[in-house]
C-alpha cells in the first residue's frame, strides 16, 4: 500500500519501521520539549500523511518511552481520519512523579499503525441478536479476576 507523506519542517522524518515486518511506524519529534513530572505536551513531528480512504491511523505509545521513563500519549490511540491532511501532532504525558524527561528533535515519540476501517450502516432494532458467549450484557470484568 502506499501511503504519501509531506515533511513540513526540516527537522521531520519519514515514519520508519524499525525492523522489517513491524506493524508500528515510528513518529519522531520535530522539535525539543521537556515534561515536567506530571506534565503533558503536544509534540509536532512535522509530518503530515494521506490515510488511504478504508484505512485509519492509529497513533500509540512506544513501548520502550513507557517502560524506561514513564512517558506515554494521552489519548491512545490517538485516531487519524483519512480525510485528515494536518500535521500529526502525538500528544505526550510524563507519569513518572520524580523525574522530567526531554524530548529532543529526532526522538522516536509514537507509532503509527494502519488499520482496515469499515463503513457501517447503524440499525436501530428494538432487540438484538444473542452474543456468541455467555457474556451476554455483563462488561467489564465479564471474564473473572484470574
Amino acid at each position: 500500500m502506499k501511503v504519501t507523506f509531506r515533511l513540513l519542517r526540516p527537522e521531520a522524518r519519514a515514519p520508519s519501521r524499525a525492523y522489517a515486518g513491524d506493524a508500528g511506524y515510528d513518529l519522531s519529534a520535530a522539535e525539543r520539549a521537556i515534561l515536567a513530572p506530571g506534565e503533558r505536551v503536544l509534540v509536532r513531528t512535522g509530518i503530515a500523511v494521506a490515510i488511504p480512504d478504508g484505512y485509519a491511523g492509529l497513533v500509540l505509545p512506544r513501548s520502550g518511552l513507557a517502560v524506561r521513563h514513564g512517558v506515554s500519549l494521552i489519548n491512545t490511540p490517538g485516531l487519524i481520519d483519512p480525510g485528515y491532511r494536518g500535521e500529526i501532532m502525538v500528544p505526550l504525558i510524563n507519569h513518572d512523579r520524580d523525574e522530567g524527561f526531554e524530548v529532543e528533535a529526532g526522538m522516536r515519540i509514537a507509532q503509527l499503525v494502519l488499520v482496515r476501517a469499515a463503513e457501517a450502516n447503524f440499525i436501530n432494532v428494538d432487540f438484538l441478536e444473542e452474543g456468541s458467549d455467555e457474556r451476554g450484557e455483563v462488561g467489564f470484568g465479564s471474564s473473572g479476576t484470574s
